[in-house]
């Protein structure tokens, strides 16, 4: 999955959350429903591993590091930069909410553009 789409699932994942807080907010007493954004993400973006099934314990997870520290960087990466912009928002005093910089991010990162 390209870094782009990954920040575009980032930022559906925040804009989903923001929906959820909202409606606890106005509805305390009723659970809100999860949508399995996370692990579809987590599903679309880790690569599958296979081991040899002779393989050591240590061979397994350097194996298990080696294929998967990419992907969970860039997940990683793509949650910070999403909280740095929001954090930025806030701290500059500026009036803009949360929806509207995910918004933006999310423009941001359509069809290819990264910054």
């Amino acid at each position: 999955m390209e870094q782009r789409e990954v920040m575009q699932n980032v930022v559906g994942i925040l804009t989903e959350a923001l929906e959820m807080r909202r409606q606890a907010r106005e509805h305390p007493d009723r659970q809100a429903a999860l949508t399995g954004a996370i692990s579809a993400l987590l599903v679309e973006t880790l690569p599958r591993i296979h081991l040899p099934a002779d393989a050591s314990g240590l061979a397994a997870a350097d194996a298990v590091a080696e294929e998967l520290g990419p992907a969970i960087a860039s997940i990683a990466n793509c949650f910070a930069f999403a909280f740095v912009q929001l954090a930025e928002v806030h701290d500059e005093g500026r009036t803009d909410t949360s929806a509207e910089v995910l918004r933006h991010i999310s423009l941001q990162f359509a069809g290819g553009a990264q910054k």
